[in-house]
């Protein structure tokens, strides 16, 4: 029961990259289809960002109490229909409020994931967070290739979106099945203004993703405009940048776990955040293509594990909500994630590119700088068992054996 769970939650974060693989890998054929320019797309990415904030806000209520398997089993499927309407989209005002839909329910599945992916966490009662990011990569990459190949066949936006599509319906109402149900919450919790309030911890939390998916979305939503007007890249080779990031991002977050359970929290992210800002320095002064695209996997293959950090963190600061929990890290991180593509979108109109993806370098220092206040024992679960050992073993003059739980038998 709980390695299917684990599994199918796997699963549905590769669906879900695959989707996003896709969109992003084919912005150029968007931009291409419609004749819109920098700013336009920038408005294109706002729209889909407001709508996942929007659904997050006001189904924060029912997705805390039909739980992440309820929601999953709703939304999951619903998000391959409105990407359907994506592709079909005849015109910039139609694409617009497919893109409203489509981030609505995106952002339902978002955030249910990473809460099912909390509650399959804390049930195995050690960090595998990252290990289950690493199935968005898996998805992500899968995603970026696909729309190399399309690109490289000459297949515009809509036929690649189309068929995208038409396959994640059927594979994501067969992933409802495997699901976890939520821990019940004490009956308190379900009455009073006060037992319904999420602790402060989770709002702190909230900000350091906040600035994790700033930095993460502008990467996405960017890379390939970046290859293929600043540096005159082809479409194809322009839509291999984001894969490329994608597969750093699956190879850092398939160790990620180990790493933070070996060097703790803190010390993963502010390295992370450190390694982020080189790797888009590169970037950003990148002569030709080839080193740009080399720039991002440096840049994925370190970033990878600030938003499932984020995530695990925010599930064991409420491990009796974490719904709840991660919903409300959710919405604040996908403020993040609409507000960084649209900062570097008008800044790329007023400057260039080059410019609007460097504040992706500013963003990584403030993650490096900010892990230094996150709250890390904030129960005694997972989180805490992640920064515990480290420093137990830099402390204590006996030394420690390996005290990491095993997995609960299914």
């Amino acid at each position: 029961m709980l390695f299917r769970a684990r599994s199918g939650t796997f699963l549905t974060f590769a669906l879900a990259g695959l989707l996003t693989g896709v969109w992003v890998a084919r912005m150029p054929a968007l931009a291409g289809k419609f004749g819109t320019n920098e700013g336009e797309i920038g408005i294109v990415v706002l729209v889909w960002g407001l709508g996942a904030i929007a659904a997050m806000q006001a189904l924060r209520g029912v997705l805390a109490r039909a739980g992440s398997r309820g929601a999953l089993r709703v939304a999951l499927p619903l998000t391959a229909v409105s990407y359907v309407a994506v592709a079909l989209a005849p015109s910039y005002g139609v694409l617009l409020a497919a893109v409203a839909l489509f981030g609505m329910t995106f952002g339902i599945t978002d955030i249910a994931m990473n809460a099912q992916g909390s509650v399959v966490e804390q049930a195995y009662r050690r960090p595998i967070m990252s290990g289950m990011h690493a199935g968005w990569c898996v998805g992500a990459m899968s995603g970026g290739l696909f729309g190399v190949v399309t690109a490289a066949a000459g297949f515009g936006f809509t036929e690649t979106v189309l068929t995208a599509a038409l396959l994640s319906l059927p594979a994501g109402l067969a992933l409802g099945r495997t699901y976890l149900p939520d821990p019940v919450a004490p009956a308190a919790a379900g009455t009073g203004r006060k037992a319904r309030r999420l602790p402060a911890a989770v709002y702190l939390i909230g900000v350091l993703g906040f600035i994790a998916f700033m930095t993460e979305g502008s990467i996405a939503d960017w890379s390939g405009l970046l290859l293929h007007d600043e540096l005159g890249a082809t479409e194809a080779v322009a839509a291999a940048g984001y894969p490329v990031f994608e597969l750093a991002m699956l190879l850092g977050r398939l160790v990620g776990d180990r790493v933070r359970m070996r060097v703790g929290t803190r010390r993963l992210m502010i390295g992370a955040g450190l390694g982020t800002a080189a790797g888009m320095l590169v970037v950003v002064l990148a002569p030709v293509p080839p080193v740009a695209i080399a720039g991002f996997f440096v840049t994925g293959l370190v970033v990878c594990t600030v938003v499932p950090t984020t995530i695990s963190l925010a599930g064991a600061a409420a491990p009796d909500r974490p719904a709840a929990a991660v919903a409300q890290v959710g919405a604040m991180g996908y403020g993040g994630l609409l507000l960084g593509p649209v900062v570097v979108g008008f800044l790329a109109d007023a400057t260039s590119l080059r410019v609007g993806v460097g504040t992706v370098v500013v963003l990584a220092l403030l993650i490096a700088a900010g892990a230094r206040f996150v709250p890390l024992r904030t129960t005694p679960g997972v989180a805490a068992k992640a920064e515990a050992l480290p420093e137990a073993a830099a402390t204590s003059p006996a030394g420690s054996g390996d005290t990491h739980p095993e997995p609960i038998a299914a």
